[in-house]
């Protein structure tokens, strides 16, 4: 089991790509509040520099500009700077974020995601670490025929390159475990919201009303339905699944055991951004754009049987990130 506790002297030091990002900052609090020492990796072309500011200044976390398509300079990264040695564990959170880009940019997940988990196995392998931590996503299992979705459901067959790209990741991975002996943990998440949040649907449905409050644009018809998962809830969820496994591969959903619908969303977002009189045009269609998973709804038994139970339910999440969003961004 990994520990983050001090075992004689040694301080566990925690490496965190895309650390300086949305899931990835909130990842980086809970870890420093475990006590552990963590570098942080990011090319900053979607993460904050912001949002882990604080932990630079205290001296807790390490920063490295580095883009994972640079093997060679990750290579170098993979070690502690105080004490020379590999890092204890991965968490391999950087990715393309915007599961639209796929669709104009065709190889952007093809660098930003597969080829970016390649360098980081093999960094890993060249340093010696054995313990890695992946943030693949719900939409590995494509249009699912069974919800809500267990980590067994299968074959998988994505619909979006980011899907195809998280998919390739995992395997990368699992191969990884077979042939080069390390440990993994892969995450599928839910759509995960909160504070600090950079793209989305709440975020998207923010700044339209910033442009006319009288108007909100839905794509889609509106009854796309989701599961949703409060940020903090799956940073905490992500540490207590780590330390409470210890199996070669541990697979795990993270996410709510309901969902929340994009027409919902809309009502919600308009009423924290008191626009209620405004109308909601649907642009039709079953999905938002191509490789839009209309509906899906994550199993997450396995993390509620090993004890972890999210603070916020999919809807309580999603309107404590707009109250959230529109603190960062502005009312409209």
């Amino acid at each position: 089991m990994v520990s983050s506790s001090m075992d004689g002297c040694h301080t566990m030091v925690t490496l965190v790509t895309g650390g300086a990002g949305f899931v990835g900052s909130h990842l980086v609090d809970h870890l420093i509040k475990k006590g552990e020492r963590v570098i942080v990796v990011d090319n900053l072309s979607s993460g904050e520099i912001k949002f882990i500011q604080k932990w630079i200044d205290s001296g807790d976390v390490v920063f490295q500009q580095c883009d994972l398509k640079d093997l060679e300079t990750l290579k170098c990264v993979m070690y502690d700077p105080l004490g020379g040695e590999p890092v204890d564990i991965v968490y391999h959170l950087a990715a393309n974020p915007d599961i639209r880009l796929g669709t104009t940019i065709t190889d952007t997940d093809l660098k930003e995601g597969t080829i970016a988990t390649y360098n980081v196995l093999e960094s890993m392998r060249l340093a010696g670490v054995k313990k890695i931590a992946f943030s693949s996503s719900s939409v590995v299992y494509g249009e699912a025929k069974k919800m809500p979705t267990p980590e067994n459901y299968g074959p998988l067959f994505p619909i979006s390159l980011y899907g195809a790209s998280k998919l390739a990741s995992e395997a990368l991975i699992t191969s990884w475990v077979g042939t080069f002996g390390l440990q993994a943990w892969i995450f599928r998440f839910a759509n995960i919201v909160g504070a600090r949040g950079t793209h989305g649907v709440i975020f998207d449905f923010i700044h339209k009303l910033h442009n006319n409050r009288n108007q909100l644009e839905v794509l889609g018809n509106g009854l796309q339905e989701k599961s949703y998962m409060e940020v903090e809830d799956c940073a905490m969820s992500m540490i207590h699944v780590v330390e409470n496994t210890n199996e070669q591969i541990n697979c795990f959903n993270l996410g709510t055991n309901d969902t929340c619908s994009v027409r919902r969303i809309a009502e919600i977002v308009l009423e924290e951004c008191k626009c209620e009189d405004a109308e909601i045009q649907y642009t039709g269609g079953d999905r938002g754009w191509a490789g839009d998973v209309p509906k899906s709804m994550l199993d997450p038994g396995r993390l509620i049987e090993l004890g972890f139970t999210p603070n916020f339910s999919s809807e309580e999440a999603v309107r404590h990130t707009a109250r959230c969003l529109v603190q960062e961004i502005g009312q409209p």
